[in-house]
């Protein structure tokens, strides 16, 4: 006698006390942590801030794992990893007591964002720790090497791709769309954003063996990748960063295009996110690309006149 076929049990359901609680957690961690990215969120309808703000958190637990200097880096992979196949089974349904997953899982199903998507931002941060045996001893045991990461500038889009390009294509699947034209539109300004990200975090990630910049861009102006790991002379680097500045803003016009593509409750959002980075790197080339004196961030002040204008356009 063959064995009675069982029922697939039904996929895992929170409560909305449970999702209610996963999204406060959420929320907390992108207040902390996403110095710029959260005042965007505030001005949108709440069930797209909690989404993006589960993403958020999703994407800072990948980027903690990546840079737990306690860990060696193929400890660090493994986490990746292991974070990763947690977030696969409860995206299939299966139960899980982690807020972060609970409200990544309901924000994914509710806005059909691809898991593709969310796999790439992971291979992103993974990126930071994939290097090979000689580039893991240099790291490891030569203090004064610094890591070049990525030889041109077509090598270094694939990690600006994964980490921020891909962010702008969760976001706008959150914002909503329905003009295929939105999703390269969304990808440009991403980059803008992760070029702007590289060129502020210059002397903080030379201090961690992290070279972003281009060993191409590093030749054309003579710069050695060691000399940034301690303050250089602010013009000698000067029209190195002056380069990818002009890079970045030509990158930035995507953001301006693309705001019209998508819902019109989510553009205040995209356009206090853009004007918010852009005014960063505006800030960067006032002080004459000097980002090793101190990091260069907008005040709050600045941030919350620009929140208070992406405000009167939500009402306009």
């Amino acid at each position: 006698m063959s064995a009675a076929v069982q029922p697939a049990p039904a996929p895992f359901a929170p409560t909305e006390s449970q999702l209610a609680v996963a999204y406060s957690v959420c929320r907390h961690i992108t207040r902390a942590a996403a110095k710029n990215f959260y005042y965007a969120f505030l001005v949108l309808p709440t069930p797209k801030r909690q989404a993006l703000c589960a993403v958020y958190a999703f994407m800072r637990r990948c980027d903690d794992i990546a840079d737990d200097a306690t860990l060696p880096f193929h400890e660090r992979r493994q986490e990746i990893t292991s974070w990763l196949e947690a977030v696969h089974r409860t995206l299939a349904g299966q139960p899980t007591d982690d807020p972060i997953l609970l409200a990544l899982a309901d924000a994914q199903r509710r806005y059909n964002i691809p898991v593709e998507l969310l796999d790439q931002l992971a291979y992103g941060t993974e990126m930071d720790v994939d290097v090979d045996v000689e580039d893991l001893l240099l790291c490891e045991t030569a203090e004064s090497t610094a890591l070049i990461r990525y030889r041109t500038f077509e090598d270094l889009r694939l990690y600006c791709y994964r980490v921020a390009s891909v962010v702008g294509l969760v976001c706008i699947r959150i914002f909503g769309y329905r003009d295929p034209a939105a999703e390269p539109l969304a990808e440009r300004c991403g980059l803008a954003f992760q070029l702007t990200n590289i060129i502020r975090d210059v002397k903080e990630d030379a201090a961690m063996g992290r070279v972003y910049l281009p060993e191409e861009d590093l030749a054309r102006f003579g710069i050695s990748p060691l000399e940034l790991r301690s303050p250089p002379d602010p013009a000698r680097l000067r029209p190195l960063l002056a380069m990818e500045t002009d890079r970045a803003r030509e990158y930035y016009r995507a953001g301006d295009e693309l705001v019209r593509f998508i819902d019109e409750d989510s553009q205040p959002a995209l356009w206090v996110l853009v004007t918010i980075y852009r005014r960063l790197l505006d800030k960067i080339a006032l002080r004459q690309y000097d980002v090793f004196s101190s990091k260069v961030s907008l005040t709050v002040r600045e941030k919350l006149g620009i929140l208070a204008r992406g405000f009167m356009k939500r009402l306009a």
